[in-house]
């Protein structure tokens, strides 16, 4: 990518979309969360497959007509050739369009920002490893947002210093209600790509929301899946991918664990509950309270800790935004991700290297995911059999 003004060296980071046009739920929170510290300006885009509709989003977004492409390959092209070309992109596409739109960034130089899951299918994630070896200077994140919530990190410092002993066991669930019904069926686009093969690959709800959970068990207690036993069920009929998943977890080191991750319970909105119970103590976090965690020390009274509050440590601190009693919540948190990307890439804009205190997830954490929905996957087909990631 051309290096050029004093502006790209010390100003906001230029931002790309690929995706997130008319209709996008994600595009749109990817976006208020890249504005919310300041740190990127949006400035070109090739928002849909649909030619019209990129157009047209462009034009609704306020980008300059000559920045609003139809096609992901000839933006990443076109803009590693400006002097003021994008530095990052967001890719906000349905799951199949991930590997290529990543690819063509990454090999034009250009930093990527990419929903989860990480691509279609594990090869295809592995390719994207490689690609990345060659590719050094690329900074890489996976919005796998909720690890950005302060209360989260704090969980996650609390693990590493010991105070829950050694993990014995994890439970997490991620649970909505919103595909009960045949949804997709009415034309509703976020529901259509969710549920169709092609375009969400292997896993439906396992992918979806079920990677959300095996990331957040994993990036808080740092443990790695060594097999695990899964049940994956289609309950509306017709369905062609899973809207309801039951995974037990045996973990490396001798932990154990049970995630489930569900669309078809009804009355739940964006369930995501944590918990991780050790020798010396236990913790709880559920996403729709997500200014609280629950610490339970063995032998003493249940504590609630509060973001910004007393007994709030520096991790959490470090991405707290305003005083207790204010709530963040998931957009804060999504903006969390995006600006701990702008300082590894402001670091590497002034050839630093990285703070030791920017924590984003990244092609590591893409991997384990495909791993995990593929094995999954292979589990259920196998009646529950026990799986090696």
């Amino acid at each position: 990518m051309v290096s050029g003004t004093s502006e790209k060296k010390t100003g906001r980071i230029r931002l790309g979309m690929v995706g997130g046009g008319q209709g996008a739920f994600i595009g749109a929170v990817h976006r208020l969360a890249a504005r919310m510290d300041d740190e990127y300006e949006f400035v070109a885009g090739a928002l849909s497959a649909n030619p019209e509709r990129a157009k047209a989003s462009g034009k609704e977004l306020g980008l300059a007509a000559d920045r609003v492409y139809t096609d992901f390959k000839a933006m990443a092209q076109a803009e590693a050739r400006r002097a003021d070309g994008i530095e990052a992109v967001s890719i906000v596409t349905p799951n199949h369009v991930h590997f290529p739109a990543c690819k063509a960034f990454i090999e034009a130089g250009i930093h990527v920002i990419c929903d989860k899951p990480l691509s279609f299918n594990l090869k295809e994630a592995k390719q994207l490893e490689t690609l990345l070896k060659k590719h050094p200077k690329v900074i890489f994140a996976l919005t796998h947002n909720y690890s950005g919530y302060p209360m989260i990190r704090q969980a996650r410092d609390m693990v590493k210093s010991g105070m829950l002993g050694e993990i014995r066991y994890v439970q997490v669930e991620y649970v909505q209600g919103w595909l009960a019904t045949d949804l997709e069926k009415s034309g509703q686009k976020q529901a259509a790509w969710r549920t169709d093969p092609k375009q969400s690959g292997a896993g439906g709800a396992v992918g979806d929301i079920g990677t959300h959970a095996e990331q957040l068990a994993g990036f808080v207690t740092g443990l790695k899946i060594d097999s695990l036993s899964s049940d994956l069920t289609s309950f509306v009929k017709g369905r062609k991918l899973d809207d309801n998943v039951s995974v037990l977890l045996r973990y490396k080191g001798g932990a154990k664990g049970m995630l489930w991750a569900s669309q078809i319970a009804v009355g739940h909105e964006n369930g995501l509950t944590l918990r991780v119970f050790g020798t010396k103590g236990g913790i709880d976090w559920a996403q729709e309270n997500p200014n609280y965690l629950g610490y339970n020390e063995l032998g003493k009274p249940r504590t609630i800790l509060t973001r910004g509050g007393a007994g709030a440590n520096a991790e959490a601190a470090r991405v707290t935004r305003v005083p207790s009693g204010h709530p963040e919540g998931y957009l804060e948190g999504f903006a969390n991700i995006y600006t701990e990307v702008a300082r590894a890439i402001k670091a590497a804009r002034a050839g630093k290297k990285l703070a030791r205190e920017v924590t984003f997830p990244g092609i590591a954490d893409g991997i384990e995911g495909m791993a995990f929905i593929e094995a999954c996957v292979k589990s259920s087909r196998n009646n529950g059999k026990w799986t090696k990631l």
